[in-house]
């Protein structure tokens, strides 16, 4: 689809992460399109690794990054971001605006899918960060053990661990156990839980 643009060339096709990062360094392409999803390394790992280290190319900064996946959880795109991705756009996305975005992002310019947008700005708004002791008690909640069981973990009374717990419902905007485990999981809050 790309190589039938007149301006676009197509310089490289890679399988998993690993080789994505070392076509990347090889071929110094303008702009990597990056699957999430990927063996050997993820399309997270290759971003932070296709731009920690310089191309070889015309650009000295390496090349620009956009995600297209079919993921769009906050977590998913928060860690994309935070690796250092330019874009982040669907694989539903209509081929003239998956075409727009990758002229825009050559030209340095962030795209983003609407929807992807929109849970970014809604994110970065109506999201308090939790505490590192919330966390720590919502990992262990994760983990199946009760109130009780997460004090003597942590060696805190069990209504400190009920506070605690409160407090992280109202910053994730849940009313139980379950809820708060999976919008934090979802926001990123627990990786790996």
């Amino acid at each position: 689809m790309l190589a039938a643009e007149p301006d676009l060339a197509v310089v490289g096709e890679a399988g998993d992460g690993a080789q994505a990062v070392e076509l990347a360094r090889e071929l110094a392409p303008d702009v990597v399109l990056m699957d999430l999803r990927m063996p050997v390394l993820d399309g997270v790992g290759a971003t932070a690794a296709i731009l920690g280290a310089p191309g070889r190319g015309r650009r000295a900064a390496g090349p620009r990054v956009v995600v297209l996946t079919t993921y769009e959880t906050d977590a998913d795109i928060l860690r994309a971001v935070e690796a250092g991705a330019t874009g982040y756009l669907l694989k539903d996305t209509p081929r003239e605006e998956l075409v727009a975005g990758v002229r825009a992002a050559a030209r340095g310019q962030t795209v983003l899918a609407p929807s992807v947008a929109t849970r970014l700005v809604t994110s970065v708004r109506g999201t308090e960060r939790l505490t590192d002791r919330e966390v720590e008690v919502l990992r262990l909640v994760a983990r199946g053990l009760s109130n009780a069981a997460v004090g003597r973990e942590l060696f805190i009374a069990e209504a400190t661990v009920k506070t605690h717990l409160l407090r992280a419902f109202a910053k994730l905007g849940v009313d139980d156990r379950t809820a708060a485990v999976t919008v934090a999981m979802q926001r990123g809050f627990l990786p790996g839980a």
